[in-house]
């Protein structure tokens, strides 16, 4: 029997008297020598059980034994921002009693390990987001743990950057380091040795991700070569009795069905072929969980449609943007057509954050134009910024600021007044399920709520075009459904859409993407066109993920 580094013996945590518990009576282990997937919807108690195991909580009855020297990489709060990269590994290797030669040799290694040896004199705020999680990994790996503790590592990372963590962390496994991973990606779950499926605090499964993948086995399907609005579709399937769940691949729809149910549908009004597809961890995800939020969107079914105003909404003519010497974007140029998602993609500090900020008129461009509806944002910005619904990616809310307080606040810079502002502040609250949460500061609420927050501030004036950056970094699949429905259902109603995510599965909802690296749009085309275009014998079916990669690497060799 393998060793167990980890045991949890039922075990739960209670932090307020007479409220739900935020552990409850889990046992589980993870063995020597595994790479163990923590996984859960948002508020499942996934942070809670990590820091019980890192001691940093004591559980309110149970016991839980973890070996020692134990590495932890949090979630946030893991790095001091205002420190250079060296300056941060002194911290931790002073806390973690390493001195001296072995010091030295320790910052060698983990510095080759991680590729961070050219910035040892950067502040840990002026790193890109693959390298910070380098960064706080080496923090982490200092004194070299037996586990290797990881809360959601990848949150915000591209995936060049994700592929490269992954690769260092099964590094670590031949070094005799076992790691528990805690995730939002669940094709990161699929990765792992196996996996622990918690939800409000109890564990619903234990075991190798293949087997919990096997339950879903000949219940997924393909709907494609549609005839018709596949959004509008993919709406009315999921509000069939017999489909569970249901996601947008591009110009198809990949669907997962209720146990017993057959693939047959009454849908006047459509043509499409059904085809069978593998099943994926995430489908038994959605499965043991009871499915997703359905397809119905309040916050689309309350607003009007989108009176045309102009062909293309947004457009970028020639946008560059220099600090200093340093071209952060260079003739950037595209047009959005109304009732569009446009998918911006790119790694870390390729300029896609800036491009954003230039088109909702957050920055001033050095040369060249940003456009909203017609309206040149730097010569008309507060015109054109009431066509504008934004949500950014660091939430533009304010923390200190309660739930009804930010929404007050937001109706305020929107000019909405009286009647119209009441009304729209409740029809918010409604939407989006905020009431228990009015008196809750927004630095305080759970991530998803943040985000659910954040769209209805950036919505409630009903602007004409959304700009969403990274709108569902780090959430689980369902809320991450529950936003879709709603973007998918606002672009019915004519909105246009511009958004940004590291989520290669969410990027397959856009109709079109503009890949941009080192400040360039280096290739535009559909979800689809990406992927056919580097299909290989060897690749026959590429991913969303395969293309994003495969660009930029071949735009590195050219």
């Amino acid at each position: 029997m393998t060793e167990a580094l980890v045991t949890i013996e039922n075990v739960t945590k209670v932090f307020v008297k007479g409220e739900p518990p935020a552990i409850d009576g889990v046992s589980a282990t993870v063995p020597r020598g595994q790479i163990v997937g923590l996984a859960g919807p948002d508020g499942a108690g996934k942070t809670t059980l990590i820091r019980l195991i890192a001691g940093l909580l004591l559980p309110t009855s149970g016991s839980v034994r973890a070996a020692r020297p134990l590495g932890y990489m949090p979630q946030k709060f893991g790095l001091y921002e205002d420190l250079t990269v060296m300056q941060n590994l002194r911290l931790y290797a002073k806390l973690q009693g390493v001195l001296g030669e072995e010091r030295e040799r320790t910052f060698k290694k983990l510095l080759d390990f991680t590729d961070l040896a050219p910035f040892t004199e950067r502040l840990a705020a002026n790193l890109s987001g693959g390298m910070k999680q380098k960064l706080g990994l080496a923090c982490a790996l200092i004194k070299k743990p037996i586990l290797l503790v990881l809360d959601e590592p990848t949150v915000g990372v591209d995936p060049i950057s994700r592929r490269e963590l992954w690769k260092m962390i099964k590094a670590l496994l031949q070094e005799g380091i076992s790691v528990l991973w805690s995730t939002s990606y669940l094709n990161e779950v699929e990765e792992c040795d196996s996996a622990l499926l918690i939800n409000e605090g109890k564990l619903l499964y234990g075991g190798p991700p293949q087997e919990l993948t096997r339950r879903v086995d000949g219940r997924i399907f393909s709907i494609c070569n549609i005839v018709g609005n596949h959004r509008k579709l993919l709406f009315e399937l999921l509000n069939q009795k017999n489909v569970l769940d249901g996601v947008i691949q591009g110009s198809d729809l990949r669907i997962v069905l209720r146990q017993g149910a057959t693939p047959s549908f009454s849908l006047a009004g459509y043509q499409f072929d059904i085809k069978p597809q593998k099943a994926r961890f995430e489908d038994a995800f959605m499965d043991i969980l009871g499915g997703g939020p359905g397809g119905i969107s309040q916050l689309a079914d309350k607003r009007p449609i989108v009176v045309e105003k102009h062909e293309t909404p947004v457009e970028a003519i020639d946008l560059t943007k220099k600090f200093k010497d340093f071209v952060a974007t260079e003739n950037i140029t595209f047009k959005i057509k109304k009732g569009e998602i446009f998918g911006l993609l790119g790694p870390n500090g390729a300029g896609k954050s800036t491009t954003f900020r230039l088109l909702c008129g957050l920055l001033q461009p050095t040369s060249g134009k940003a456009q909203v509806n017609g309206l040149d944002l730097a010569s008309i910005r507060g015109e054109a910024r009431m066509e504008i619904g934004y949500m950014a990616q660091k939430f533009s809310l304010y923390p200190s600021l309660s739930v009804r307080q930010n929404l007050n606040f937001f109706a305020g810079i929107y000019n909405l007044k009286g009647a119209a502002k009441v009304g729209v502040i409740e029809e918010m609250i409604e939407v989006f399920d905020l009431k228990n949460y009015l008196s809750t500061t927004a630095g305080m609420l759970p991530l998803g709520f943040k985000q659910r927050l954040a769209l209805a501030c950036a919505n409630m004036h009903r602007p004409a075009v959304l700009f969403l950056d990274e709108p569902t970094s780090g959430v689980d699949p369902i809320t991450r459904r529950e936003f879709w429905n709603h973007i998918n259902g606002l672009v019915g109603k004519g909105v246009t859409v511009m958004v940004t995510t590291h989520f290669m599965d969410e990027a397959e909802y856009c109709d079109r993407i503009a890949l941009i690296y080192r400040g360039k749009v280096i290739k535009m085309d559909t979800p689809d066109g990406l992927k056919d275009g580097v299909k290989t014998a060897e690749r026959p079916n590429p991913t969303m993920e395969d293309a994003f990669v495969h660009l930029i690497e071949a735009y590195d060799r050219r």
